[in-house]
């Protein structure tokens, strides 16, 4: 069964990097992850010299692997227990 994670990687210089930046560093990870079965990236935010990716993975293993292949570091991995938004409250 599928987990959701939060990693987050100190990426300095990340938050200056243009379109054609990101666009290299997401075919790079989709290379990495091409390789590793068992997981997905969904999307990822961009804030200062960090970035905050949300995937699903069946193991963190499979998230320190993405990131041995990748080149960019697991910093914090997080696993995601439960989700709530604006319509939790009905």
């Amino acid at each position: 069964m599928m987990k959701r994670y939060v990693i987050e990687r100190d990426l300095p210089g990340v938050g200056q990097m243009d379109r054609d930046g990101l666009g290299g560093a997401a075919k790079t990870s989709n290379k990495a992850l091409s390789e590793i079965s068992g997981i997905q990236w969904e999307h990822s935010y961009v804030a200062g010299d960090k970035t905050f990716c949300i995937y699903l993975a069946e193991s963190e293993e499979q998230i320190h692997e993405h990131a041995k292949r990748s080149g960019f570091p697991a910093s914090k991995i997080t696993e995601i227990s439960k989700i709530i938004d604006p319509t939790t409250e009905r």
